[in-house]
C-alpha cells in the first residue's frame, strides 16, 4: 500500500484537494479531524482530559478556548496533554491503515498540516504540497470570520514558508489555477501512486507511529 502525505498551509485549498483523492476513491484521513473527534462530545479522550484538567469539559466535550487558558504557556501541561492524546492519535493512524490494507486499497492519503514541520515526510512514501499565491490564500483566509490582516501574518509566521515546502515536496499542486487543473492533477498523482510500491505500509519494526502530535494539538487549539 502506497502512503500519500498530503500538506498544505492555511488557506491553500487542501480540503477541497483531499475530496477530490476520495471522489477517486482514494480513503483519506484528516490529522486535525482525528484530534477534533477525540475531543469533540462522546470522544475517547474526554474524561482523560477532564481528569487531567478539571472544568474544561461541558455538554460531555472538550471546551477549546478553557483548554487552551491551562496549556498555553505552561510546557508541563502541555506535555500532559500530548500524552494523553498521542496514543489515541496513533491508535487512530494505524487503524485507518489496517482497515485500507485489509480492503486491498492500493493507494491511502494522510492529511497532516504541519507535514514537514514534524517530519511527517519520513512516515510516507510520496508528500502533496497543495498550494497558491498568497493574493489567493489571503483573500481566502481574510473572508473567514474574524480573520484580519494580522491574524493571518501571525499564521503565516508561525509556520514553514510556502517556498521551503515546494521544496520539499514531491508534488505540487497549485489550486489557484482553478479545480479543472486540480482535478487532473490528482488523478496524475493517483495514477503514479497506483504503479509504485509502498515502503511504509506494513512497518518492519511490526507497530506504526504517527510521530509527533504536539503541532496538530496546537493547531486544533488555535483553529479558526
Amino acid at each position: 500500500m502506497f502512503v500519500i502525505g498530503l500538506t498544505g498551509s492555511i488557506g491553500m485549498g487542501k480540503s477541497t484537494t483531499s475530496a477530490m483523492f476520495k471522489k477517486l476513491g482514494v480513503p483519506v484521513q484528516d490529522a486535525d479531524a482525528i484530534v477534533h473527534e477525540l475531543m469533540a462530545k462522546g470522544g475517547r479522550a474526554v474524561p482523560a482530559i477532564e481528569a487531567a484538567f478539571p472544568g474544561v469539559t461541558a455538554d460531555g466535550a472538550v471546551n477549546r478556548a478553557e483548554l487552551g487558558k491551562r496549556v498555553f504557556g505552561d510546557p508541563a501541561a502541555l506535555k500532559k496533554l500530548e500524552s494523553i492524546l498521542h496514543p489515541m492519535v496513533s491508535a487512530e493512524r494505524t487503524g485507518f491503515l489496517l482497515r485500507a490494507a485489509r480492503m486491498r486499497k492500493p493507494v491511502v492519503v494522510v492529511d497532516v498540516p504541519l507535514l514537514f514541520e514534524t517530519h511527517g515526510e519520513r512516515k510516507c512514501d510520496m508528500t502533496v504540497l497543495v498550494t497558491a499565491p498568497h493574493f489567493v490564500q489571503a483573500a481566502r483566509v481574510l473572508a473567514r470570520p474574524g480573520v484580519d490582516r494580522d491574524r493571518l501574518d501571525a499564521i503565516r509566521q508561525k509556520q514553514m514558508p510556502d517556498a521551503a515546502k515546494r521544496r520539499l515536496a514531491d508534488a505540487v499542486v497549485n489550486t489557484g489555477l482553478g479545480k479543472g487543473p486540480v482535478r487532473r492533477a490528482v488523478r496524475k498523482i493517483v495514477a503514479e501512486a497506483k504503479t509504485r510500491k509502498g515502503r511504509i505500509w506494513p512497518p518492519r519494526t511490526g507497530c506504526y507511529s504517527p510521530g509527533p502530535v504536539r503541532p496538530i494539538i496546537l493547531s486544533w487549539l488555535r483553529k479558526i
